[in-house]
């Protein structure tokens, strides 16, 4: 098995019930494919670089997951298929997953302090 990171950006109106709809959907559709799920971080809506089908903000949802390669394409497909889903892109991670501790994470804010 491999490790894959996939970020999805879901349409900014879906909130509440549907949004969370969309994002168990994809967590199913991965264990339907005997993917083993890592982590699911919802980053929340976000300005879009760019107009992606005429919209300008999009829910970002980044998700870590260990699957044969195989299920990528079938993966992706249903992806496509989705008018919820804006955009997607799905990568392998070289080095596998390592999940970052909080205290690095504070370690690597800590440098940084706002101006007046």
């Amino acid at each position: 098995m491999r490790t894959y990171e996939n970020i999805m950006i879901v349409h900014p109106e879906k909130v509440g019930d549907e949004y969370n709809a969309v994002v168990e959907k994809f967590k199913g559709v991965l264990g339907d494919l005997n993917a083993n799920l890592l982590k699911v971080d919802e980053w929340g809506v976000r300005k879009l670089a760019y107009p992606v089908r005429k919209q300008g903000r999009g829910s970002y949802v980044l998700t870590v997951f260990e699957a044969d390669p195989s299920i990528i394409d079938e993966f992706e497909r249903r992806l496509r298929l989705d008018e919820a889903v804006l955009k997607f892109q799905t990568v392998q991670l070289e080095k596998g997953f390592v999940e970052e501790s909080s205290s690095a994470a504070a370690e690597e804010t800590a440098g940084f302090e706002e101006e007046e």
